[in-house]
């Protein structure tokens, strides 16, 4: 019960507080949401993106 009157004394009670809570909260949630399912993308796809194939296609100024 100590965590519970802790969190709403610090966050909850004043709404000067709780908004700008949920807004870091969410902001960080869609980072971390960005970059996990950016990753598990890049993994699924690899090798079929075209940052994967480019060398294929393109030839660097150096080569020609």
């Amino acid at each position: 019960m100590a965590f519970a009157d802790a969190f709403y004394n610090t966050i909850v009670k004043r709404n000067s507080v709780f908004v700008p809570a949920i807004f870091a909260g969410a902001f960080a949630f869609n980072m971390g949401f960005d970059i996990a399912i950016s990753k598990f993308w890049d993994h699924w796809n690899r090798g079929r993106q075209w940052k994967d194939i480019r060398g294929r296609y393109i030839q660097d100024a150096d080569e020609s």
